[in-house]
């Protein structure tokens, strides 16, 4: 499900969005990024939205948080982000909107988006307090969208759990696709004695070896917080039965490799 989900809620991360945000007066794309993800929250300072979100290292919420408020309000923010991944994700899948089968996959996904508890998954909850939308093509992004941030949440929790912080985890994330932590595009930023820092922690935790690679144990804790992730993810698909659940994989399979084929 979440090779399924993560490519059409991630929509809102490309270009039509992001072109949608900075006509309302965004600097870049990491505005419209903070703004609107953080919207669900309504008017959270800086800190909370950094904590929410995990894994940004310090400053970075604050460089957008609270200033694209002065720009937008919260709710304009998640009108814009709904028009425009719908839009995108419109664009990207062809004829496929124009299908029954779309508006069944969309019920089906919504079903399951609104269906999981949300004690503990703050970005989740302030979600579910929007109102669903009625146009198919957006009703199936919010519910990806849904889908994925109570993944999120629980990821979090995981991560938490294991003592895993936020730049930790993205170093984790790197060596467990073969790169070195300074080359992996969300950390690659970050001045080299920081990323050190981090990385002399882990090794310091047996989670890290001399060379820099994972040891054993560093891998081990990185595949049990996947897997606690993948746990706390699946009640959100409790109330679908085996058939229904079927369905909606077979419906999202045509949707997500279009999305991903049209992505650049």
């Amino acid at each position: 499900m979440f090779e399924l989900v993560e490519p059409i809620a991630t929509v809102t991360f490309s270009e039509v969005p992001t072109e949608a945000f900075l006509a309302i007066g965004m600097r870049n794309y990491w505005d419209g990024y903070f703004a609107g993800r953080a919207a669900p929250l309504g008017l959270a300072p800086a800190e909370v939205v950094h904590a929410v979100f995990y894994n940004f290292a310090d400053g970075e919420v604050a460089r957008h948080i609270p200033w694209v408020w002065g720009k937008t309000t919260p709710e304009e923010a998640i009108a814009v982000r709904e028009r425009g991944s719908a839009a995108a994700l419109r664009q990207m899948v062809g004829e496929l909107p124009d299908s029954s089968g779309l508006v069944r996959v969309a019920d089906l996904a919504t079903r399951a988006a609104v269906s999981a508890p949300t004690e503990g998954r703050v970005l989740y909850a302030g979600l579910r307090a929007l109102d669903v939308p009625e146009e198919p093509v957006a009703r199936l992004w919010h519910a990806a969208t849904l889908l994925r941030e109570h993944r999120g949440d629980g990821h979090n929790a995981a991560l938490v759990a294991h003592g895993i912080g936020g730049t930790e985890a993205h170093v984790l994330l790197a060596l467990s696709v073969g790169m070195r932590p300074e080359e992996f595009g969300r950390i690659h930023h970050l001045p080299k004695a920081q990323l050190a820092a981090v990385v002399d922690g882990l090794r310091g935790r047996g989670l890290v070896d001399a060379a820099g690679g994972f040891t054993d144990a560093g891998r081990k804790t990185k595949e049990r917080i996947e897997a606690l992730t993948d746990e706390l993810a699946a009640p959100a698909y409790d109330v679908l039965g085996a058939d229904e659940l079927d369905e909606l994989v077979a419906g999202l399979e045509p949707i997500a490799a279009a999305v991903e084929a049209a992505d650049d």
